[in-house]
């Protein structure tokens, strides 16, 4: 059920956020949020103090991101989409420059929002997800799956952990 998770979102590079309004007693409000993927895999998104969302956010972190394939968009629902669930928090110090260069990377025309004093960059910290790979194929997915699925570096640290046995071929067999 997740072949496909992670390119979905390497591939896209925005989503539809929706937190809870703090204006309109807790209605939902969704607006366009480009992301990037921090180094566990979880999607930065850069804010400005001014917006909506970023009031939402301070009133009820709870928010979820919607990623949708954007090939698929002439028959929305025949594509993979998965609905991120977690809260927004801002990042830690020693994270920020690593995010910052990883969002910078994502969206170059963003590098000059960080010399705004009002724009921060926030992470959302995963506790569950939708994820749809098509028709039929659906499922929730756990933080801890999210995590060993998105994280760029958990199957090269898997393949170095692993004993040099676990690492040989399996024998292919054909049957005419």
């Amino acid at each position: 059920m997740t072949s496909g998770l992670r390119e979905l979102l390497v591939g896209e590079g925005q989503g539809v956020l929706a937190t809870l309004s703090a204006r309109r007693d807790g209605w939902p409000f969704a607006s366009i949020a480009p992301y990037a993927l921090s180094e566990r895999g979880e999607p930065l998104l850069l804010m400005s103090d001014l917006a909506e969302h970023t009031r939402n956010i301070r009133a009820d972190s709870r928010a979820s991101l919607l990623v949708q394939d954007s090939a698929a968009l002439a028959d929305p629902q025949a594509g993979s989409r998965l609905t991120l669930l977690g809260r927004v928090e801002p990042l830690e110090q020693e994270e920020a420059p690593s995010a910052q260069a990883r969002y910078v990377e994502r969206h170059p025309q963003s590098a000059g929002y960080f010399a705004m004093a009002d724009f921060h960059l926030y992470a959302l910290r995963l506790t569950e997800a939708r994820f749809v790979s098509g028709f039929g194929d659906m499922g929730w997915l756990t933080a801890d799956r999210l995590h060993r699925e998105l994280a760029p570096s958990y199957r090269t640290r898997c393949r170095a952990q692993a004993p040099p046995t676990l690492m040989r071929p399996i024998a292919r067999v054909s049957i005419d």
